[in-house]
């Protein structure tokens, strides 16, 4: 017993030795994912505007802190204009994912859009220079928005979830990580099996998922995202949590459209208060780029 502890005290005075010549510099600690509140995406649907007016897009991300933008992939813009936006965003430590996707991809008959899409994404990648390519695959499938989800559920979700599998397997055969958006209520449904919710299923799919928690105060919008967030921790995948600033025909409480930016930065800054107690808190996605800006704007 004596050799033990004269063991532990001469590591005690080699470690205090250590300490002193390092001058007590200690390894700096991690930082848990999502603590950032500055962290944001956003949604860029209308692609031509990196071929009308790529500065003011990368002036307005900077304005506002954006870090990620999700671009839709357009066969009608020409690669040079996404080179060249892409090249330009990254000089900003912007990121551009490729977007795609519409509730029709849910289906098995459909799958030669996924194809098309993945090709798309592959041949341009081949052909563009490090730095002029995408860094991630975002897509937007919501089978919730065809019939079949009312006359059809298990059958839809069964379609669903092998195309989710393909669009995974297609972005890991092209080296880049897949994020996809979930509306927050999507936890409360089961797979055909009942072996787990959509939700976490999703989670083990992709890299990380966007929670459509459209609300517009703080409190409310951390509800809604909550189950989600909690399955995102336990299986170590991100989550980021999005919200509306478009007009909505389903509530003012939807959205921010009827307020302005100063109460949304607000309401976000709190809700990073309680979002980033999680470890998949990866930040905020803001829908979309031309209504957000529209609200940044508004007088």
């Amino acid at each position: 017993m004596k050799k033990v502890r004269t063991s532990f005290k001469m590591l005690f005075l080699l470690s205090c030795s250590l300490l002193l010549l390092s001058g007590f510099s200690y390894p700096p600690k991690p930082q848990s994912l999502g603590t950032n509140s500055n962290m944001k995406a956003v949604w860029l649907w209308d692609t031509p505007f990196i071929k009308e007016n790529p500065a003011s897009i990368l002036a307005f991300a900077e304005q506002t802190g954006l870090d990620t933008i999700y671009l839709q992939m357009n066969r009608d813009v020409r690669p040079e204009y996404y080179k060249s936006f892409i090249k330009a965003a990254g000089k900003q430590n912007i990121e551009i994912h490729v977007l795609g996707g519409a509730p029709s991809w849910s289906l098995k008959s459909e799958r030669h859009r996924l194809d098309a899409f993945l090709t798309w994404t592959k041949e341009y990648q081949d052909a563009a220079a490090p730095e002029e390519r995408f860094t991630g695959i975002h897509v937007d499938v919501e089978p919730h928005g065809l019939a079949q989800w009312k006359t059809n559920q298990a059958d839809l979700i069964r379609q669903w979830q092998d195309n989710t599998r393909y669009l995974a397997e297609g972005a890991r055969a092209l080296n880049l990580p897949i994020t996809a958006d979930i509306p927050f209520w999507i936890y409360q449904y089961q797979l055909p099996d009942g072996s787990m919710s959509m939700s976490r299923w999703m989670l083990t799919q992709m890299d990380g998922v966007a929670i459509m928690a459209y609300r517009d105060q703080a409190d409310k919008i951390y509800s809604a995202a909550a189950v989600e967030l909690k399955e995102a921790d336990e299986l170590g995948k991100k989550a980021w949590i999005a919200v509306e600033t478009k007009s909505s025909n389903e509530g003012a409480f939807i959205t921010f459209y009827e307020e302005d930016a100063p109460y949304m930065d607000e309401q976000l800054q709190l809700l990073n208060k309680k979002a980033a107690l999680h470890s998949s808190f990866s930040g905020f996605a803001i829908h979309d780029y031309k209504a957000y800006k529209a609200l940044v704007e508004k007088e």
